[in-house]
């Protein structure tokens, strides 16, 4: 008999399969097995908030085949992801099969990499009481804030509404940047460069008007009083400094860095460059054949790197740039305070595996991305880049110009990896010598108008930072929040890479933060956050964490709903004319898109979908993260495509869905009956089999089912 090893996902059972051999076998559980029911809270609010977990109908047939297995082994070892959630379901396995959590069941490995696979097997653990805890805390708060709040949502604004504990936080954050763009006032400035000659050279300084910090010119006439008194005058050094100024490299990625710096330096989606993540993480499939596992786990928050990972890159370095591209120490890269520290920072499970060896054998977006992370980690083990700096004050009638440059001496970890981007105010022209007390030729003085700017829209990279930054959600939450706000229609992309919140999106806003204050306020879902660690790390009560967060909650709701307030978005108007009882039908929107409806309900309920040629949103596109449309080719069929054609060329003869594959991480694509919908996998063959509900009307608060939430 073989020792049965549960993991989560299937992409990298080929691989674990392969290191652990044959006296074992490798069972994926598809993610959880088991958890709070679709239909009703699930939670027992009157019992100590007890959840009520139950074996969902698409995974009845997994738990089976699961439960033979362990009845046909010698034992069984949990391989779960080494995250709070992969241990939360590592618990449900026990409880499901009847095992001890306090045995040793549990093994974890933070990288898919034959050694380290083979080292976590002999060293089982039990089940982590307080990480299971700290993600059942998590699940109950989220599904009593989405069960509650949604109908809310619904009743008062619109129908097929949610929200969410983390994901109408996120959503503030969008509405809130729109509202200071749009009442932005810009304010005139100038700005005076003077381009100058040192006297016996034929070099040009640009030297640049600096009247102090924070303080601007702002009015022409102000501008013209300054030139007046210089344009006559002497230019003349008076102040020269001359050092070694040197540049470090950034921290390797954690999983908000890679997907900030994969959105930009990549063009990626966030979308895809979460998938594409995880292929690295549970190994691509080679052209050769097999798969390999090329980065450790991508969920992280910690810039931490293993002493064995730095020696390994010490090695390297030394043996392919030379010795003097090392730094005199071994780099350590501060956390910021509430970090969970509970994995190392995203980087390659080994240097061998370079980025030229690796291209040939994978997929395009996984060469860009590997390169990308490859490339980061290397750097953020390499010596500074140091530069021969020089900065000189020119003055001419008591006004101060400043001007800089410098020249590169060694260029250090730029060799592999220039941080653009972070380097750029440093960026300096090269100047001719200068010493104290040279005088200057004037060429030319140029002043220019200028306004200021209102700061720029979210884009997918810098909401991830903002959420980051602010403490709001984890890191393996970040893109499936932003994927539900698209989803739901709250947020949209406008031309390029900027993230708009629509109408939808800011009634909800607006209602929330009038009758749910904490629940909206940014620092108070910070501190939940760190009242969630407070359980993983110190034991902390999950149930009394809950149950004084509910109180205030659940007076809130009973306050929202007693309110006559409500903030009804008005429906649009179409020109299609009710065949029932002959009023104009409106345009609304339900669970799969926009579809006419009588306005006269409930009197009529008639509904209608749009006219066949209007190219209806059914999605967001697997590629760019755009609209996918429904749309009319000229023999009249109707296929799916982005909008954002001809830059990003996706098609699809079937319905795209908004979600992944479970088991394999393909885009998984929807078919629409009379009354179920299919959501299949085209890859693997996973399908999802839901009943189709009713949109011609708002669904009754008792009868609402969870939304999508956090």
């Amino acid at each position: 008999m073989k020792t049965l090893v549960l993991i989560e996902g299937v992409g990298k059972q080929p691989s674990v399969q392969k290191y652990l051999g044959d006296n074992y076998k490798v069972v994926p559980t598809f993610g959880h097995i088991r958890d709070l029911p679709t239909k009703g809270l699930g939670v027992d609010v009157m019992h100590n908030f007890k959840p009520e977990y139950v074996v969902s109908s698409d995974k009845k047939k997994t738990v089976a085949g699961i439960l033979s297995d362990y009845k046909n082994s010698d034992g069984v070892l949990i391989a779960t992801d080494p995250d709070r959630e992969g241990e939360a379901i590592a618990w449900h396995i026990c409880e499901v099969l009847g095992i001890d959590k306090n045995s040793n069941c549990r093994i974890a490995f933070n990288q898919i990499e034959k050694k380290t696979v083979q080292e976590a097997a002999k060293k089982p653990r039990p089940i982590d009481q307080k990480l299971v805890d700290a993600q059942q805390a998590r699940r109950v708060l989220d599904r009593l804030v989405g069960y509650k709040l949604s109908p809310i949502l619904c009743r008062k604004i619109q129908s097929n509404m949610s929200a969410g504990r983390v994901q109408s936080v996120t959503l503030r954050l969008v509405v809130d940047r729109d509202r200071e763009i749009e009442n932005f006032k810009p304010e005139e400035y100038w700005t005076l460069t003077a381009l100058l000659n040192k006297q016996g050279s034929a070099e040009v300084v640009k030297a640049t008007l600096n009247i102090g910090k924070d303080k601007k010119v702002k009015t022409k006439d102000q501008m013209d009083e300054i030139l007046s008194k210089i344009s006559n005058g002497t230019f003349k050094a008076e102040t020269v400094k001359k050092s070694v100024t040197y540049s470090h490299p950034s921290a390797p990625f954690t999983t908000s860095t890679m997907q900030t710096e994969a959105g930009n330096k990549l063009g990626m989606s966030l979308k895809v460059i979460s998938s594409t993540a995880q292929t690295l993480y549970e190994g691509a499939t080679l052209t050769t054949g097999g798969k390999l596992a090329l980065v450790t786990y991508i969920r992280t928050d910690s810039t931490r790197i293993s002493p064995e990972a730095q020696a390994m890159a010490k090695a390297y370095i030394k043996d392919n740039y030379g010795e003097k591209y090392l730094p005199s120490y071994n780099r350590v890269y501060k956390n910021k305070k509430d970090v969970q520290d509970a994995h190392e920072a995203i980087r390659p499970i080994s240097l061998e595996n370079t980025p030229e060896k690796m291209k040939p054998l994978i997929g395009k977006n996984e060469y860009k991305l590997y390169k990308l992370i490859y490339d980061r980690f290397l750097a953020s083990q390499m010596a500074d880049a140091s530069y021969n700096s020089l900065s000189v004050d020119i003055v001419n009638n008591g006004y101060m110009f400043k001007t800089t440059g410098r020249t590169p001496i060694f260029d250090g970890y730029t060799a592999l990896y220039n941080n653009v981007v972070e380097d750029e105010d440093q960026a300096t022209a090269k100047l001719p010598d200068i010493q104290e007390g040279d005088e200057f030729e004037q060429k030319e003085l140029k002043p220019e108008q200028k306004f200021t700017k209102p700061p720029a829209r979210y884009n997918e990279g810098t909401l991830v930072k903002a959420m980051e930054d602010k403490g709001i959600g984890r890191p393996a939450t970040y893109n499936q929040t932003i994927t539900v706000l698209y989803n739901r229609g709250y947020i949209e992309k406008e031309k390029g890479k900027a993230i708009k919140s629509t109408e939808l999106g800011r009634a909800a806003v607006d209602y929330l933060i009038k009758h749910f204050t904490n629940i909206m306020d940014i620092g108070f879902t910070a501190q939940m956050e760190d009242t969630l660690d407070d359980i993983e790390y110190m034991g902390k009560d999950w149930q009394k964490v809950v149950s004084e967060f509910y109180g205030p909650f659940e007076k809130d709701i009973k306050e929202a709903l007693s309110s006559g307030d409500n903030a009804k978005i008005p429906d649009e108007e179409s020109d299609v004319i009710c065949d029932k009882c002959g009023a104009k039908m409106v345009i609304r929107t339900g669970k799969f898109g926009k579809f006419l409806a009588c306005p006269n309900f409930p009197k009529c309920k008639n509904t209608k979908p749009l006219e066949e040629d209007q190219p209806i949103v059914v999605a967001k596109c697997p590629k760019c993260g755009k609209n996918v449309r429904r749309l009319k080719s000229k023999k009249g069929k109707y296929f799916y495509g982005c909008e954002g054609y001809p830059s990003c060329d996706f098609v699809s003869w079937d319905i795209p869905a908004n979600e992944e594959c479970p088991n394999c991480k393909e885009q998984m694509i929807v078919k629409l009956y009379s009354k179920n919908k299919v959501t299949s996998c085209p890859k693997c063959g996973f399908n999802r089999r839901d009943p189709i509900e009713d949109n011609s009307a708002e669904k009754n608060e008792d009868n609402e089912n969870e939304q999508i939430t956090n």
